[in-house]
């Protein structure tokens, strides 16, 4: 991962370095004003990857040569008035499930050592016409198929509140990057609960965006019909800006931003049972903030979500097998057996299994929102747990399935019933609140948060 570095003198290399903890739009401003320089501030990200001793297990590759170019075009561009985006000439990290031309590609599979694209993932293209900045690859799940971002096979990134403990995943390393301070914003996926689970572990906000909405061609898959494109950010901001970039539209205006007067629903049913010590007491302390704040919050039940529960199993389980059969049975001594098991599970669902469990679950999505179409939002804990140790989880298999099971199991609420969700930070460390909404809100979603994230910060 080593590579050059500019030399600059120490009274400025200290200013330099606070760039590293400093939100994507910020440094975008900073380089509008003409106060920071592109170059120097890759410089100092890719000086900060190369020096930091846990890199090597939150970047797969870091592309030295390509963020060194991107940041002298985005200068050039800033010196005569042309940037392209507010954050052109930010640099930010890649899930490694996003396809970059000449550039290994592997999903965190062994499946897959070796494969180089001839050309970008659509994303991707979109976001370095926009002028961001490409660092790298970061480290995920094997084949994005588990919440806690163990991956024995590759690389396990650290969680940045317990290096013992596993970052969340499936983007593990994508949440690291940016916890570090080795990436302004990364850009990661979300099928379950895999962009928003390793935010919340991080302290960091994460959306899912609306399934559909943001272009998955050069993205390796996990389930088509759920798999979404999102991303990890210091601040809410941050995330309305790089959405908007990745789908090649205009950014939501957050100014008029309120939480006052704001119907908020608790739906009782599966997201809050279980849950540990420090989740409950975050989410019990944020419900407070957010009263106070002139917020309504009503608590109820929802049935049929247990029903939904019951079938996400049929459905992942098939879509996965679908595409990885053919790779997972040519080497499956290649995968770490906690997902071999996972994917292997779709062996065995029939078509007419299959296509029943997707006509229920379109019935039950119906009646989900009918059921909160009164609210402005569903909020709950973002997941039930905190970071679990990842020696424990390679030691003990039936505590791998039991923690796995529960960290997705609030976000993928949000998959299961089609939302657009997005988890904020509580002043509790790796515990989160989730605000989830029908797929089409995601402007509204963003207005929200930005007006939520302070009152429970």
């Amino acid at each position: 991962m080593r590579g050059s570095v500019a030399t600059v003198p120490k009274k400025q290399g200290a200013a330099m370095q606070d760039w590293l903890m400093m939100t994507a739009a910020d440094l975008g401003r900073g380089i509008g004003a003409g106060q920071i320089d592109p170059v120097a501030l890759t410089e100092t990200y890719l000086s900060a990857i190369d020096a930091h001793p846990m890199a090597d297990r939150i970047y797969a590759r870091v592309t030295h040569d390509r963020a060194r170019a991107g940041a002298a075009a985005a200068a050039d561009r800033a010196a005569r008035g042309l940037r392209r985006s507010p954050l052109d000439g930010v640099p930010v990290s890649w899930k490694d499930l996003f396809d970059t031309a000449g550039v290994g590609t592997e999903a965190g599979t062994r499946l897959m050592a070796g494969r180089v694209p001839t050309q970008d993932a659509h994303v991707l293209e979109v976001a370095t016409r926009a002028g961001l900045v490409c660092l790298g690859k970061t480290h995920m799940s094997e084949i994005a198929f588990s919440g806690l971002g163990l991956n024995p096979m590759t690389a396990t990134p650290p969680c940045v509140n317990d290096h013992d403990a596993v970052a969340g995943g499936s983007s593990s390393g994508a949440a690291a990057s940016v916890a570090f301070g080795l990436a302004a914003a990364a850009v990661g996926s979300d099928t379950g609960g895999s962009v928003r689970i390793p935010s919340v572990w991080n302290d960091l906000v994460g959306l899912k965006t609306a399934h559909g909405r943001l272009s998955l061609e050069g993205a390796v898959p996990l389930c088509a019909s759920f798999d979404t494109v999102g991303p990890l950010c210091r601040s809410v901001e941050d995330a309305a800006l790089v959405s908007a970039i990745l789908g090649d539209t205009a950014p939501v205006d957050l100014n008029a931003s309120s939480i006052a007067g704001a119907r908020l629903l608790v739906i009782e049913t599966i997201a809050m049972d279980d849950l540990q010590d420090e989740p409950a007491a975050a989410f019990e302390t944020a419900i407070v903030a957010l009263e106070k704040a002139g917020a309504t919050i009503t608590r109820t039940k929802f049935p049929q979500m247990n029903d939904a529960f019951d079938l996400a199993g049929t459905l992942y389980a098939a879509e996965s097998y679908a595409w990885w059969r053919d790779r997972v049975e040519a080497a499956p001594e290649k995968m770490f057996p906690q997902i071999l098991e996972r994917v292997r599970g779709g062996r065995d669902v029939g078509g007419p299994d299959y296509v029943a469990a997707w006509t229920r679950l379109r019935e039950i999505r119906q009646g989900y929102l009918k059921a909160t179409a009164g609210y402005d939002a569903v909020i709950m804990p973002t997941a039930p747990i905190t970071p679990p140790n990842a020696a424990r989880l390679l030691s003990d298999d039936a505590y791998y399935k039991q923690q796995n099971l529960l960290a997705l199991r609030n976000t993928r609420i949000g998959n299961l019933m089609d939302l657009v969700s997005l988890t904020l930070p509580t002043a509790t460390p790796s515990c989160g609140l989730l605000l989830n909404m029908p797929k089409t809100d995601e402007n509204r979603l963003l207005r929200l948060g930005q007006a939520v994230a302070p009152v429970i910060a």
